[in-house]
């Protein structure tokens, strides 16, 4: 058989016009995007000729078909001990590639998380001279590792004056960086580190003027969580003049570690590769317990880098504490694995008030955190009652003319209380009175001297306003603490609820802790609320959400790990789980604020909640 071939003479353009149509293709395709990835390892298949697991990683790296020479900067994190593996830069013909490795187990996309923003120890039930305080002589060498946003050292709260030397077992430390070295750690806050490759490689900035490139805190919410869990105490503290006293963490003798994963960013996330590094690390220095306020939206506990290194710690005895989130409404839960300690958050029985008299004689008292001393005394009273839009005090509505150094009622109308107060301080009122019953206004909020008034008591005032030919505010006093003076705990309003979005059949949280209107250490640099057109900045102030509720419990934790060094995780948490309250301050079932009803256990834990007795004797 013979084959021919037909050969016709080729074009001289031919081999040009195939090359343009290559580069072409090429360029139509465009180069190949890097992603960041956390990739599990099999550490069984580690060679015995690399001396680390992180020369491994790094070999491993190297060795993928068109890695740049310059790998060093794609390696993020080597871990060792919340999983094995690793997280980098890789293109998807480079990921794909490292899967078909029979090293690689498993592959996680990097994800972005978000933060869930004195009294207390009292209202837990705490005694110096009795109980769980004594016996763990306050937590004594407990070592709680707080994953947040960096740590203020200079804060009181972390003195370590009377303190032991630190544990020989400590394994961790103080780094460097921007207003931070290694003399800002003592024998209380004993180590402190930051972690941020993972925000930098997915293109998002840390700001040079809301952060500090080190373990230094910016925004105050790990130094109020850290304070909150040991911090020493510290006299004559408040947030402008409201809960005075002395301020004191749950275990105030135990030691403190920061690992600071959340940065200020346009959006204020924390990276889940920069999270899995500061738990790794945690794990390696020697803490105790692990407190994070702190969580991820996920759909699977395989996905959920908390989960995976919180199943880690756990099998190596840490105690791993998570807050709810403050989503409210049901179904909402983050941190909910069945082994993580999950703690939603509650009120306690302490208010904040001010108190005003009117001309005819009556005083009605309202919820108030107006931080300025000031006493208003003879003050005209305003209220626009033949105008709907003066009325709620829609903006623009209200007439300087009429309002100028008066003391404004105003209704809840269908714009937001903040709004209103804008309202009255755009057109000179002096003060603003504002009548509903569920509405939650912050601390930072109080802008203009203002009172919060049930809808009943609000009712009387504005009768009056329209009734008297002069009313009068004869006086209006804010700066009022009262303590006992309402039921408590109610399950706080803002408070993630179950069952676990990820597993229904897991009912979360486990627990409620104090987490409304909690005082403690913040970083002063940054303001807490403003007067007018002046910033306010304080040293201790009044943060609320389960942010606040997670670090009571990890402080609790802490008590019980000095007393019962080799309990487990499990049995720790079981000791706090059934021996916690189920009734509120009046010996009822307590209530929750999102339904008015008694809470259930998806709401307030799946069948205690604190405040906690002092159970554990000498």
């Amino acid at each position: 058989m013979t084959s021919f071939f037909l050969c016709l003479p080729l074009h001289p353009a031919l081999p040009w016009l195939l090359v343009f149509l290559l580069g072409v293709s090429n360029a139509f395709e465009g180069p190949e995007e890097y992603k960041t990835y956390i990739i599990h390892m099999d550490r069984s298949q580690k060679p015995a000729t690399f001396l680390s697991h992180e020369s491994w990683h790094k070999f491993t790296l190297k060795s993928l078909s068109s890695f740049p020479a310059d790998h060093e900067d794609k390696l993020l994190y080597s871990y060792d001990h919340v999983m094995h593996g690793f997280s980098a830069r890789l293109t998807p013909s480079q990921l794909s590639e490292l899967e078909k490795s029979p090293a690689h187990r498993a592959t996680y996309e990097e994800s972005f998380g978000k933060l869930f923003t004195t009294h207390t120890t009292k209202f837990l039930g705490l005694k110096s001279r009795t109980g769980i305080w004594p016996a763990s002589s306050f937590g004594k060498d407990v070592i709680v590792g707080i994953i947040d946003t960096g740590i203020w050292p200079e804060s009181e709260s972390f003195q370590d004056k009377g303190m032991s030397p630190v544990p020989e077992r400590w394994k961790g430390k103080c780094e460097n960086g921007t207003d931070f070295g290694p003399s800002a750690c003592n024998r209380k806050l004993i180590g402190a580190q930051s972690f941020s490759k993972g925000l930098h490689a997915s293109g998002k900035k840390i700001s040079k003027e809301d952060d500090f490139k080190s373990a230094r805190d910016y925004t105050g919410h790990g130094t109020h969580t850290s304070s909150t869990a040991a911090g020493t105490h510290v006299l004559g503290t408040s947030h402008f003049g409201y809960a005075k006293g002395t301020a004191r963490g749950i275990a105030p003798n135990a030691r403190i570690a920061m690992y600071k994963v959340l940065w200020s960013t346009s959006t204020e996330e924390t990276a889940a590769t920069d999270v899995l590094a500061g738990m790794d690390r945690a794990i390696a220095d020697g803490v105790d317990i692990m407190s994070l306020s702190l969580g991820f939206t996920q759909t699977s506990y395989f996905k959920d880098v908390i989960a995976m290194a919180s199943l880690s710690a756990i099998e190596k005895g840490i105690v791993v504490i998570c807050a709810a989130g403050n989503d409210g409404g049901p179904n909402t839960t983050y941190n909910g694995a069945p082994w993580i300690t999950t703690v939603g958050a509650g009120t306690v029985d302490r208010s904040f008030a001010g108190k005003m008299h009117l001309g005819n004689g009556a005083t009605v008292e309202g919820t108030s955190y107006f931080p300025e001393s000031i006493y208003i005394t003879d003050t005209p009273l305003y209220y626009g009652e033949r105008n709907r839009s003066k009325a709620t005090c829609n903006l623009y509505a209200l007439d300087p003319k009429e309002v100028d150094s008066k003391v404004v009622l105003y209704n809840s109308g269908n714009i937001s209380v903040i709004k209103q107060m804008i309202e009255v301080f755009r057109a000179g009122g002096y003060a603003g009175i504002f009548m509903a019953d569920h509405v939650a206004l912050g601390p930072d909020e109080y802008f203009i001297p203002s009172l919060v008034l049930k809808t009943s008591s609000g009712t009387s005032v504005r009768e009056y306003a329209t009734k008297a030919k002069k009313a009068m505010v004869k006086s209006m006093r804010f700066m009022m603490t009262s303590l006992g003076t309402k039921p408590a705990p109610l399950v706080a309003r803002f408070s993630s609820r179950g069952p676990d979005p990820i597993s229904p059949g897991v009912l979360k949280p486990d627990i409620l802790a104090p987490g409304a209107d909690i005082l403690a250490a913040v970083a002063p640099n940054k303001p807490v609320g403003t007067i007018g057109n002046y910033d306010l900045v304080t040293d201790y102030a009044l943060y609320s959400g389960t942010s606040m509720a997670a670090p009571h419990v990890a402080g609790v934790a802490a008590l019980l790990k000095a007393v019962h060094q080799d309990w487990s995780p499990a049995a720790i948490r079981s000791a706090i789980m059934t021996t916690a309250n189920i009734v509120d301050n009046t010996g009822t079932t307590f209530k929750d604020q999102w339904t008015g009803l008694h809470a259930t256990p998806l709401a307030s834990g799946q069948a205690t909640s604190i405040p906690i007795k002092p159970w554990i004797q000498a």
